[in-house]
């Protein structure tokens, strides 16, 4: 199997769609071999910030001199990215072998009459080996959807659980109330093992809280109270968290104060079990940490930012940012959303800030929402929406309505980002980073 065959059969494995539960994963990783107890993991659920906490550790452990596997989905713009190393994206030749190898023992579940492994499950197989290959000292690891029943809560050998922000997402699969959804995430928890909470709120709280205490887990919560000295900015901003005096970071936002604060929570819980990561390291790794389509400025005049809110937590955590960096600037959305998230709420949320909204469509997608069905729900907000026929034209009608003062925000699902981020480069000379 070559890389061109591998990701045909990944993706040609998308058609078994989603299954929460632990059968088919625990079975696949049997049959390869169970690599995945010879690793040692951070386990990161919640339903924001997931990818910015891995982000902020996975540099500061790399800096620390260890080597880290990292693995998140979805990525903007090679699925390579999925699965790294330091940093680095798999190589094709490792993709194609490992992919082989799981197809193989997949292929052999189905004519025993077992499960079909998903593909995330496959996905997570694929990541599980490398890491193993590559020797990883410790794995950043967020989970798919969930906690309790996702692929990834197969490990056992996390040093540490992180939760991010819990809010309303995924209802069909995780609850209908904050406690029910808490309860799945609080899921990955380990016996005895430390633990790191974001701020929650309180009916969330009190769910990690009881798991904490039920598994004798040490627990570590963020203290919003304690940051300080906030300076925010598209490019750089800093903040002062405990004895973290003027941490400066990289990533736009302004959550990403408290995502920076969870990081530096976490640092103290591994330093507790025995990793070594120095002050410097810490301030480097902060700094120097990417992660892009989470408020990212992409392009000046105008300025054109890329955020993946799609669930009602991240696009109130989107409107903040408006509100805090460009109060008084006209801003434009291009919008896309999958169907079956809260497509209301992020609208209600984020629409009235909007001076004209494009939506689109996207592409290759089942769960992708029709670009004009989407415009007939952000017209009950603001009327001043269009719908365009793809992610470049909208790009191209956006900048030609544009002025050079204006604000163009893109945004919704993660999945689209990339294919917008290329149009934009297209159509602009004044592209960043």
């Amino acid at each position: 199997m070559n890389y061109e065959e591998a990701r045909k059969y990944l993706a040609d494995v998308a058609k078994y769609g989603s299954v929460p539960g632990l059968d088919n994963i625990r079975e696949l990783m049997k049959r390869l071999g169970n690599p995945q107890d010879k690793l040692k993991f951070i386990h990161i659920a919640g339903t924001n910030g997931k990818g910015s906490v891995l982000a902020y550790l996975s540099t500061i452990l790399t800096k620390a001199g260890y080597r880290v596997g990292r693995y998140v989905s979805p990525t903007l713009f090679s699925y390579r990215e999925r699965i790294q190393v330091d940093g680095g994206k798999i190589e094709k030749e490792a993709l194609a072998r490992l992919t082989s190898a799981v197809k193989e023992a997949s292929e052999k579940m189905k004519e025993e009459g077992l499960g079909a492994p998903t593909s995330f499950e496959t996905e997570t197989a694929l990541a599980w080996l490398y890491f193993y290959e590559k020797q990883c000292d410790i794995v950043v690891l967020e989970t798919g959807m969930g906690g309790t029943l996702d692929a990834t809560n197969l490990v056992k050998t996390t040093v540490l659980e992180i939760l991010t922000p819990v809010s309303m997402d995924h209802m069909d699969f995780l609850g209908d109330t904050l406690e029910k959804i808490a309860a799945q995430k609080a899921g990955i928890i380990k016996p005895g093992t430390s633990v790191v909470s974001a701020a929650q709120d309180p009916q969330a709280a009190a769910v990690i809280r009881k798991t904490c205490r039920e598994r004798n887990c040490r627990l570590r919560t963020v203290e919003t109270e304690l940051l300080s000295d906030v300076r925010y900015g598209c490019e750089k901003q800093s903040f002062t968290y405990k004895q973290w005096k003027n941490m400066e970071i990289s990533l736009a936002g302004n959550y990403q104060i408290e995502n920076g604060a969870i990081a530096l929570e976490a640092v103290e819980a591994l330093r507790e079990e025995g990793y070594r990561i120095s002050d410097s390291q810490v301030y480097a790794g902060m700094k120097e940490t990417e992660w892009r389509g989470r408020f990212t400025l992409i392009a000046r005049r105008p300025e054109v930012i890329l955020d993946g809110a799609h669930n009602p937590g991240a696009a109130r955590e989107l409107r903040n940012s408006l509100e805090q960096y460009f109060s008084g600037r006209t801003i434009r959305y291009i919008f896309g959303m999958f169907k079956d998230k809260d497509y209301e709420k992020v609208i209600a949320l984020t629409a009235p800030l909007a001076k004209h909204i494009i939506t689109v469509e996207t592409p290759d997608n089942p769960r992708a929402m029709p670009a004009e069905r989407l415009k007939e729900e952000v017209a009950k907000v603001n009327p001043s929406v269009e719908p365009a026929e793809s992610i470049p034209a909208a790009v191209k009608k956006m900048f030609s309505q544009a002025s050079e003062d204006d604000v163009i925000i893109i945004f919704g699902s993660l999945s689209f980002l990339g294919e917008a981020e290329k149009a934009v480069r297209a159509e602009k000379a004044e592209t960043i980073r």
